[in-house]
Order: structure tokens, then C-alpha cells, then sequence
């Protein structure tokens, strides 16, 4: 019987992928240290070479972001990744303790299913690649429907670049045929043995609750602290390198800036100097009206736009140079556009009253939309810092850094990663920048240290003297009070004696 319905055919497809992705991990499995880190090298080499025509490819088939940026996404994600993990070891014994006679050797997943989002395809496609296989799992990809092309043909470059060098061929698959059903399979199937997802709230909340272990990330929507001791020049640009890198598609870009009052005029003159425009209230009302979808969920036509496409969008004329459209809230809500993440050049302005009180606006903020991710803050002040460190319910805060590349590892020491743990506060199982070494087990080796019979000698020698303590206690309070009724009674007496004159 032949498969007509599209549904069927990506059902069967991503099933196929999985059987065979697991027999292949098998054999991946056996492999040494040494012939792992030979595949991922040809995995990083293969995306070097190709790093600005995946871009454009993402860039044409998408329409978000900005190529030159995209090309060094795909640096980022290759080298940078690299190189971070490519002294990691990852097979075999890992580690090991000769004082606790402890030896940690490290276990494969199995069977990565990598859901891959339209912000950052070919990028998320290199980076889960690499990782998944520095780890000895296997892995099957699952496109984003509006970026298929271009990650089908990233997942073709890598897996060729890595058969070549070695890895059994179905150890990276990738799902062709992309239905919701289909997807809904590699979430849930048993063969996949951990799911990591990159992508919308939907589709992360839909990889939690598969039954099947996954890493997932929520939503960004990490607030900007300018505090008054910042350098407010450089802190400006930061954000602005920060939100209009690729146009503001990576989740940890700012999405609201928070300013003293005392500093408000300062920041407003500095944002229009660089090249911000300060909306109006009337048109920021224009604005709000195609920032959201009617049920209130992130428009995507404005996603990874410019500033000035989005602007005419909304009917409201700007210079063509505008990097960043700023407009003034006081508000925070699922309702409240400017309040929500916006991954285009688009930032809300808070004023508050002094730091505290921004404290109190970046947690409310992220209460509602964006907990456990990332939030920034541009201080001098290490008291204020580490006070905000504190409290804030974000899994990363950032210090005077860009969030966008702050975030993911390219301006911070933070792990280089395009998925990003949030947490048991945002609902995620890990709040790591994900590696390699969260994508594996470790299988602990402990040698016996201690006998049977000697524990239960300690046990009756620690409860004898707890016993010995105990009636010692005892022993010296009854003394104590003995003693104190004595006095009391000699007090007594005295009085009485003296009351007779005797």
C-alpha cells in the first residue's frame, strides 16, 4: 500500500528516521574520543565553507534578519562552538577521584529529535549538530515549515561533511515531509530519547508535555537596566548593536529599556543621537496595532524586519537611517504590546523613580512574559549588580554587554549556545547555556570503602555516646536546680529570721 496523505507519508518518514537514527547511534557509541572529535571538525569545516551561502539561503527563504549577521551566526555556531567544546571529553571515562575511589563515564542519550526555528535555521542547525554529535547521540531535525529549504540543505552539507569522516550515515537525519502530525511523532515516538526545542512557546510547551525528556527555551524578553552610574553612551550602543543584529531575531536581545528619572532626558537625547526615533503616543498607537495578532501572540510579518519597513507598516513616517523605534510605557500586560517580546528593532522605554523601583519593573516584566531567560543591566555600581543579581527570576543577568550576543556566549564567557536552559522558574530543566554534557549521562563507578560491620559500630558507638551526652545533660541540669532551690530556700529562711529577729 502506497502513502497518499501528506500527513501518513511525514509520519512514516520521521519514523523511518528514527529507527534508523537509533541503530546508527549504536555504532556511534562504540566509537573513540578521537573519532568523534574527527567528525565534528569535518561538521564544523563543512559549515565554514559554506557559512555565507546558508546565510542568504536563510536570509531569501525566511525574509528575517540581515545576511552579513547571519554569516556570523554560522561562524558563531561553527568556530565559536568549536572551539568551545572540542577539549571536552565525552566518551569513556571521563573523570575520576582516587581519594572517594569515584570514576564518571560518560553515557549517550541516544536519539536527539532538534526542533530547528525560522530565526535562526542554519545556525541552530550547526550548533545542535555538533553538540548532539560531540555527545555520541544521533540526531533527527525537524524544520521550521517557513525555513525548510534552507535547513534541509544545512542538514545535506553537514551530514555528507560527517559521513566522509567517518559517522554512520543515519546518525543525522532530517524530517522532509513537515506536518504537525509528523512533528507531533518525533516528539513523542520511543525512540527519541531526548528532544531539544528551540522555537515558539507552542512548540516548546508541546515538547514538554510529549512524555518524552527534553531541553526547551522560552520566551525572551529580557529588560534593559540603563542604572545612573552606567556609561549611558556606551551603554545605548550596546543596545542598539545588540537589538538591530539580525534585526532582533535572537531571543535574548533586549525588548524594553528601564531609566532613573534623574537620567531620563540624558538616554532619550543619547538614543536619538545614535539613531533611535521616539514615537509619539499617537503613533505609537499606529504602531501597537500590527505588533500583535488578534490573539495577542507576536505578529510575524514584523519579525526580523528593519525599523523603517516596520514603520511603514504601521503608516508612520520615519528617517530611512532609524535603527530602533522607542516608544514610552508605563504598563505591563499580556495585552500590553510594548510590554511583550518583539523580536524586530522595537523597544519599550520605562521611567521609574530610582533603581529600586526599576527593580520591582523588570520583575514585574518578566513575570509575565520572558522568566528565567535574560536580563541586562548597564552599572558601575557593584552593590546595585549584585542586587539585582539577587532577585532577578532570570537564568542570566548581563553586565554592561549587548543582550543578543551577552546571551548566547559571544560577548560574556557564558558556554557558546543557541539554546538557552531558563530554569525550574520558566519552566525548563536546566537554566545552562546547553553543551554537550547536557546531552549525556553519567554512570557512576564506586568502589566499596566501608564494611557492614563497621557502620554498625559507629552507629552503637555514636548512639552511646549521644546516650552518655544525654544523661551528662540531664545529670547537670538536676544539679542546677538542686542548687537554685537550695538558694531559694536559704533566701527564704533569711527572710523569715529576720522578720523574728532571730
Amino acid at each position: 500500500m502506497q502513502l497518499a496523505d501528506k500527513d501518513l507519508i511525514s509520519i512514516q518518514e520521521t519514523r523511518l528516521l528514527l529507527k534508523n537514527a537509533k541503530k546508527a547511534q549504536v555504532e556511534l557509541a562504540q566509537m573513540s574520543q578521537c573519532q568523534i572529535d574527527r567528525i565534528c571538525k569535518a561538521i564544523k569545516d563543512a559549515a565554514m565553507a559554506n557559512l555565507e551561502r546558508l546565510a542568504k539561503m536563510a536570509n531569501e527563504e525566511t525574509g528575517f534578519g540581515v545576511i552579513k549577521d547571519k554569516i556570523i551566526k554560522n561562524y558563531f555556531a561553527s568556530q565559536v562552538v568549536y572551539e568551545s567544546i572540542k577539549e571536552m571529553k565525552t566518551v569513556g571515562i571521563v573523570s575520576s577521584d582516587e581519594v572517594k575511589k569515584i570514576f564518571e563515564v560518560a553515557v549517550p542519550m541516544g536519539v536527539v529529535a532538534g526542533l530547528i526555528p525560522s530565526t535562526n535555521p542554519t545556525s541552530t542547525v550547526i550548533y545542535k549538530a555538533l553538540i548532539a554529535i560531540k555527545a555520541g547521540n544521533a540526531i533527527v531535525f525537524s524544520p521550521h515549515p517557513t525555513a525548510q529549504n534552507c535547513i534541509i540543505e544545512t542538514v545535506r552539507v553537514l551530514k555528507e561533511a560527517a559521513v566522509a569522516a567517518g559517522m554512520p550515515e543515519d546518525c543525522i537525519g532530517c524530517v522532509t515531509e513537515i506536518t504537525l502530525e509528523g512533528t507531533a511523532e518525533l516528539l513523542k515516538n520511543k525512540d527519541t530519547s531526548l528532544i531539544l526545542a528551540t522555537g515558539g512557546e507552542a512548540m516548546v510547551k508541546a515538547a514538554y508535555s510529549s512524555g518524552n525528556p527534553a531541553i526547551g527555551v522560552g520566551p525572551g524578553n529580557g529588560p534593559a537596566f540603563i542604572e545612573k552610574s552606567a556609561d549611558i553612551s556606551l551603554a545605548v550602543k550596546q543596545i542598539i548593536d545588540s537589538k538591530t543584529f539580525d534585526n532582533g531575531v535572537i531571543c535574548a536581545s533586549e525588548q524594553s529599556i528601564i531609566v532613573e528619572k534623574e537620567t531620563e532626558a540624558k538616554v532619550i537625547k543619547e538614543l536619538i543621537k545614535q539613531g533611535c526615533y521616539m514615537l509619539s503616543q499617537d503613533e505609537k498607537k499606529q504602531l501597537e496595532k500590527i505588533m500583535m495578532t488578534p490573539k495577542m501572540t507576536m505578529n510575524p510579518k514584523i519579525v526580523g524586519k528593519t525599523a523603517a519597513y516596520i514603520a511603514e507598516m504601521a503608516g508612520i513616517r520615519v528617517p530611512g537611517e532609524t535603527k530602533i523605534l522607542v516608544g514610552v510605557e508605563n504598563r505591563v500586560g499580556h495585552d500590553v504590546a510594548f510590554s511583550r517580546e518583539k523580536l524586530c528593532p522595537i523597544l519599550a522605554f520605562y521611567i521609574e523613580d530610582d533603581w529600586q523601583k526599576a527593580c520591582e519593573r523588570s520583575i514585574e516584566i518578566l513575570n509575565k512574559e520572558g522568566v528565567g531567560h535574560t536580563m541586562i543591566i548597564h552599572s558601575q555600581n557593584q552593590e546595585i549588580i549584585k542586587e539585582f543579581a539577587l532577585k532577578k527570576p532570570v537564568s542570566r543577568l548581563l553586565v554592561n554587554t549587548p543582550g543578543a550576543l551577552g546571551g548566547v556566549g559571544g560577548t560574556t564567557n557564558l558556554i557558546p549556545a543557541f539554546t538557552l536552559g531558563c530554569g525550574a522558574v520558566g519552566g525548563s530543566i536546566t537554566s545552562d547555556n546547553i553543551s554537550p554534557l547536557n546531552l549525556l549521562n553519567l554512570r557512576r563507578v564506586a568502589y566499596g570503602v566501608v564494611e557492614l560491620d563497621e557502620i554498625r559500630k559507629n552507629v552503637e558507638r555514636e548512639s552511646k555516646g549521644q546516650l552518655a551526652r544525654t544523661v551528662s545533660r540531664d545529670v547537670a541540669l538536676d544539679q542546677a536546680v538542686e542548687d537554685k532551690l537550695d538558694r531559694m530556700t536559704d533566701v527564704i529562711f533569711e527572710k523569715l529570721r529576720n522578720q523574728l529577729n532571730i
